[in-house]
Parts: structure tokens; sequence; C-alpha cells
């Protein structure tokens, strides 16, 4: 028998409960598949992205300019900056409170449907459980019934019993291990959005010397 025939003959020797397993296997499959598309769009190369910000901001000190150097690159940690950017001319507590509402913007965009990683993750085993539980259930039913007489009977209910369980282990183990992944990559922009805020308040602070200190010379 091939490999995809012995699922299907596993799947049925199942029973129901590897119906709702089957549902969050897909569900758990298409959210890694979204999600690993989604943040691989959202990867930047934040050195290169902060050396072409400061090279316009400090050189010429254009604001638009910058501006559309974030809207080139894209992305969370550029999308942070600019929201930064816009504010520029107001005081450093609005430029600061706008970065933080565009990073709590961002990061919900990247946690997206991480939530159903984790249920499934933490589902599967139960469900699978559960199929332990049903499985034993018929067992039992099967030898008050028939006795030792018939031990097909009572070997068809522990074999759902086992086939439910190491089911709900074989989808919760990479559903686990993506959720820790993509967790670790979230982290990882997060680190990029700070690093990147605080280069660009140190660099908003350098402009505004530089120009306070052109007006001190023209002054005198």
């Amino acid at each position: 028998m091939d490999f995809f025939g012995t699922l299907v003959k596993y799947y049925r020797q199942g029973g129901i409960v590897m119906h709702f397993l089957l549902v969050l296997s897909i569900a758990g499959v298409t959210v890694f598949i979204e999600r690993l598309i989604t943040l691989g769009k959202a990867k930047i190369n934040v050195a290169h992205f902060l050396t072409n910000l400061r090279k316009v901001l400090i050189q010429n000190r254009d604001i638009d300019a910058a501006i559309k150097v974030c809207e080139r690159y894209k992305g969370p940690v550029a999308s942070v900056v600019k929201a930064g950017l816009l504010k520029y001319g107001e005081p450093k507590e609005e430029i600061e409170k706008a970065i933080e509402s565009a990073a709590v913007y961002e990061m919900g965009r990247l946690e997206k449907f991480l939530i159903v990683l984790a249920s499934v993750a933490n589902v599967g085993p139960l469900l699978g459980f559960l199929g332990t539980v049903t499985g034993m259930i018929k067992s039992f039913d099967a030898l008050a019934k028939a006795g030792l007489s018939n031990p097909a009977l009572v070997a068809q209910g522990i074999s759902e019993a086992l086939i439910t369980t190491a089911a709900g282990l074989f989808i919760a183990i990479p559903m686990q291990l993506a959720y820790n992944y993509f967790t670790s990559r979230i982290n990882k922009f997060v680190r990029d959005i700070e690093t990147s805020s605080n280069i660009l308040m140190e660099t908003l602070a350098e402009i505004d010397k530089g120009k306070a200190s052109e007006g001190n010379v023209l002054g005198s």
C-alpha cells in the first residue's frame, strides 16, 4: 500500500475525532504559509536602510526625501520611522507618541493569526487524547459484549485510541515549532524597530542642534 493509501486507512480507523484534527491541520498549514510570505515581505536590510536615511537627513536635512526612503523600503521598520518623520517639527513627545502608536499597529500586523498556530498546538493533543478516551470506551464496550471471543473488536478500539493520539501529536509539534519560529522573527522586528526609532530621534536631535548653531552664527 502506498503512503497516501496508508494515511487514508489510518484516517478512517481514527474515527470522528480525525475530522476535527484534519480541520486543525488545514488551519495551521494555511496560517503557516500566510505568515511565512507576509513576514518574508516585511524583512528589509535595516543597516542599509538606516545608512540611507541618515545620509539624507544629516547631509541634506531633507525630511521629504527621508520619507520617500521609508516608502521605498516598506515593512514595519520603515513604517514606524516614517510615522516619526511625519511629525517632525512638533514637540519631541508628539514624535515619540507617533512612533509608539505606529509600532503598536505594526506589531498587531506581525502577530496576526499567530493565535491560530498556538491554538492548534494546544488543542491538537487534547483532541488526540479525546480520541484515545473514545477509542478505549469502544474497546471496553466490545469486550463487555463479546468477551474474549472476538479480540478484533477490542483491537479496533485500541487502534483508534493510538491513532488519534499520534495524529494529535503529529499536528501539534510542527505547529508549536512554527509558532516559536515566527515569534523569534517578530522579536527581531521589535528590536529593529526600537533601534531604528532611537537612531531617528538622535538624528533629528542632531538636525535641530545644527539648525540652532547656524541660527546663532547668523545672529552674531
